[in-house]
């Protein structure tokens, strides 16, 4: 029952993921259809970068300890990714040259969508094999 739990965890904190990146696609596209100014574009997106950066470094760390080894490399590119970002200090987006990087922040963020609903998927995968296997031990008695 308890791998049920972590993977109900998993599944809610991938969503949470879900919502900042998709946040963020829409600050772009309101920026790109000028709905918003470039200032207040920015500061949005840049309050969550990094709360979603410590959230995927959380959940990979989850799948470590609970043992879900797979996931967890699964996990690692998406992680390396946010960790050099935040090195190099590129992770924060410039008012400046927001609109010089547009395209870019679009086709990153997409992609990093991609990849979190085809974790999303695994997870949702294992959760559902998780509460059958459970089921299967409630009936046989073990």
């Amino acid at each position: 029952m308890g791998d049920l739990f972590a993977w109900l965890l998993f599944f809610l904190i991938l969503i949470a993921l879900l919502v900042v990146i998709v946040y963020q696609l829409m600050c772009l596209a309101d920026l790109e259809f000028d709905y918003i100014n470039p200032y207040d574009s920015a500061s949005r997106i840049n309050k969550v970068v990094l709360p979603e950066f410590i959230t995927q470094g959380v959940l990979c760390f989850l799948y470590l300890i609970t043992g879900h080894w797979v996931m967890s490399l699964l996990g690692v590119p998406y992680l390396y990714y946010n960790v050099r970002l935040y090195m190099r200090r590129q992770h924060l987006l410039d008012v400046t040259e927001i609109f010089n990087q547009l395209n870019w922040e679009k086709k990153q963020r997409l992609f990093k969508l991609g990849y979190l609903i085809f974790l999303l998927f695994i997870s949702l995968f294992w959760m559902i094999y998780s509460a059958l296997e459970d089921d299967e031990h409630d009936i046989h008695g073990f």
